[in-house]
């Protein structure tokens, strides 16, 4: 059986996810009265994954203080062991947001051992009605995000009845300035290369290849195996040679954080083949990134992919 290998050290771990270490969490202190209307008394609120914890951050604005767990892109969100201060951390929330569809189960697990009927919970995946077995990493998906961020504020609003004008404020802001650049950087790919052949490593391109109309012709089993770290078949492997040889993909999308000597061999091929490379990760990349800045990044990557590959 072919061994699923992450680009990262598991090592790293502990260490990252530390209460008392800064790249775990980000904090946003109020001691004093502010625009926000509180008065010291922040909301403790997180995440399993600083995917999702970025944007429960600048929802929250002043009012909360977000942790996300697993912060650090050296860190396996899949195979993740959590630390007592983790579970510290999802006791004390009065809000946790996790992404389910079995993707992080040790937050789903964390929650069962301490149950606390006054905390809001949210499961990206039952949210968003993708089941145990579907592709879990909701976060590239246009639509779930617009989801997954009305449900924080709906629920912060919950927690905190006398901050709803103040949340409100923050969901417009979110959505009208800080997600402004995103939605035009995927309009615009939308819009010229929809319908454009791409091939991709993994399963966590397939919502964001949703999004913006590009049509994925790597074989579902092949994504789905990578993603699960399952042997790919044979079949599998030869489409995707035939494809990248005689150059019917314009693109290939490779996450960086899961490479395979199978994945290696195909990123070699389309470098050699003349198609253009366009990298993207599970994790906030760089880290301190916001979850815009994270995408754009990456949008603009594939921009100019797309671009080189088309002459569009």
């Amino acid at each position: 059986m072919v061994v699923r290998t992450r680009a990262w050290a598991m090592a790293a771990v502990t260490v990252a996810c530390s209460m008392a270490t800064a790249g775990c969490a980000t904090t946003n202190p109020n001691t004093d009265a502010d625009a926000s209307g509180s008065s010291g008394n922040v909301i403790q609120v997180a995440a399993s994954i600083n995917a999702w914890g970025s944007i429960l951050e600048q929802l929250g604005g002043d009012r909360v203080t977000t942790t996300s767990i697993v912060s650090n892109p050296a860190t396996d969100p899949h195979d993740y062991e959590p630390t007592p201060q983790d579970g510290v951390v999802i006791a004390r929330s009065k809000l946790f947001l996790y992404n389910g569809v079995g993707y992080d189960s040790w937050a789903a697990k964390s929650l069962a051992a301490g149950e606390k009927e006054s905390r809001q919970v949210i499961d990206v995946g039952k949210l968003v009605g993708v089941p145990d077995g579907g592709n879990p990493h909701r976060w590239y998906s246009r639509d779930d995000v617009t989801k997954v961020a009305n449900a924080i504020t709906a629920d912060l609003k919950k927690l905190d009845p006398s901050g709803a004008p103040y949340y409100d404020q923050q969901n417009h802001k979110f959505f009208s300035t800080q997600l402004r650049n995103y939605n035009r950087m995927i309009e615009n790919i939308r819009t010229t290369y929809a319908g454009t052949p791409v091939g991709a490593s993994e399963s966590v391109f397939a919502p964001l290849a949703a999004t913006l109309g590009l049509k994925v012709l790597t074989p579902p089993s092949f994504l789905q195996a990578t993603s699960e770290g399952s042997d790919a078949t044979p079949a599998d492997l030869a489409t995707i040679t035939a494809q990248i040889k005689n150059k019917r993909i314009k693109v290939y999308v490779y996450n960086s954080q899961n490479a395979t000597p199978d994945i290696a061999v195909q990123v070699k091929a389309a470098k050699a083949a003349g198609i253009p490379v366009v990298t993207v990760t599970e994790s906030l990349s760089p880290v301190g990134a916001t979850f815009q800045q994270w995408q754009e990044k990456q949008l603009q990557a594939l921009t100019t992919a797309l671009a080189t590959a088309t002459g569009k």
